[in-house]
């Protein structure tokens, strides 16, 4: 039995126009960057986490359905259909007012989140930006047995900033097909 290549299994050098050194220091600033994002989660910090956001973004959850394996292309709800996020940039700012009115009876006692991400990839690099993509976990804890996990991967489009980045595009895909949480008040 002959062995298998293993180059075969790993995905394309992104950025193979820049050398390596370049390729880390993106690396290591593009986790950096979703670590303080879901640091500013888990703390509360809406504002700072908002402010990570461009005016333009696009922030879209389809709802994920079981299909059969000839029917995979329909197995997340096409955009402009039902979703369970699909905001605008002023939309998610009134979550976040919302959220920091103390009059959201979802989060009132406010939830415990930890945000791990994992499995950062940076896909391509265009003039303004990247194609990011990264893999998530969402722990939430509320009350005194609420508890709830939502695992998935997000694709991120990431536009430079300064010397950091905004997020310009983010696609949330779940794994899960069923929710069973009795709220779905935090982001991704």
């Amino acid at each position: 039995m002959a062995e298998a290549d293993a180059t075969a299994i790993l995905p394309a050098m992104p950025l193979s126009n820049r050398d390596l050194a370049y390729r880390m220091q993106l690396q290591f600033l593009v986790e950096q960057f979703y670590y303080a994002e879901a640091a500013a989660l888990d703390q509360r910090r809406y504002d700072d986490w908002l402010a990570l956001f461009t005016d333009d973004v696009h922030y879209w959850m389809p709802v994920r359905r079981t299909r059969t394996s000839n029917e995979l292309d329909q197995e997340f709800t096409a955009p402009g259909a039902v979703a369970y996020f699909d905001d605008t940039k002023a939309m998610l700012a009134t979550r976040v007012r919302k959220l920091q009115t103390g009059y959201s009876w979802a989060e009132d006692p406010p939830s415990r989140t930890r945000h791990l991400i994992t499995n950062v990839q940076i896909l391509d690099e265009h003039d303004d930006g990247f194609d990011v993509i990264s893999n998530f976990h969402v722990y939430r804890t509320r009350l005194n047995s609420e508890e709830d996990s939502w695992i998935g991967h997000r694709e991120d489009v990431l536009r430079r900033h300064g010397a950091s980045f905004l997020i310009a595009n983010r696609k949330i895909f779940l794994e899960q097909t069923v929710l069973l949480a009795r709220n779905l008040s935090n982001f991704f």
